[in-house]
């Protein structure tokens, strides 16, 4: 999709221009990230703030609203942004490990993969709901020796909850909404560390063309 191309290179630009960088506050970060997404790409409209979290940070949702943080040179330091491209709201996260911490990389690492084969198990269960894919997820970040953080809309109640990969989502994920429409979902993925000092945060969607509506 074209958004998911554009996404991708947002993000490298963001990484190119050397954004995310000790010494640097997150709230910084936030508005050079804005700058970069106009001036570059002639993004102007988010559909949610932009996120940038370092350090003990790391463990809030996106509800939260901690204390501002300069980033430390050994902090993880995630990102999660919602640009919109020509009306098309995006949605995108990545976490990065500033120093040599081999256990914060490995974090990165594992989202990433995490996200993939969390991702692969959607595409082989057509009927899955999404408390079953919420619970998958949960396995294996246990599996990966990693906590699941806090559910990140968790405080979003009512019937959102049928539009939500969580545990309180019974309804299958590739019913269609109430207009009779395909549902596209983002996969969010947020761990943290068993000593809850770090974490990381990581979230694509869940590429629409893979999506089998008549299963059976």
């Amino acid at each position: 999709m074209l958004s998911a191309n554009l996404e991708g290179a947002l993000l490298g630009a963001i990484e190119e221009a050397g954004l995310i960088a000790p010494g640097r506050t997150e709230r910084m970060v936030e508005k050079d990230i804005y700058a970069l997404a106009e001036n570059s790409f002639g993004l102007q409209k988010h559909w949610h703030k932009r996120i940038v979290r370092s350090g003990i940070n790391t463990l809030c949702i996106a509800a939260d609203d901690p204390p501002v943080l300069e980033i430390a040179v050994d902090d993880t330091v995630f990102i999660d942004l919602g640009p919109v491209f020509d009306e098309w709201e995006a949605d995108v996260g990545r976490t990065y490990a500033l120093g040599p911490d081999p256990r914060k990389h490995q974090l990165c690492a594992d989202l990433e993969s995490m996200f993939e084969n969390i991702k692969q198990y959607f595409d082989a269960h057509a009927d899955i709901t999404g408390a079953e894919l919420y619970a998958y997820a949960q396995r294996s970040a246990e599996a990966a020796g990693w906590l699941v953080g806090e559910f990140p809309h968790a405080r979003i109640p009512g019937d959102k909850d049928h539009y939500r990969i969580s545990p309180a989502n019974p309804t299958r994920m590739r019913d269609p909404d109430a207009a009779g429409q395909v549902k596209h979902w983002i996969l969010e993925v947020h761990l943290v560390d068993r000593d809850r000092t770090f974490g990381g945060f990581y979230e694509r969607l869940l590429v629409p063309g893979e999506y089998d509506t008549n299963p059976g």
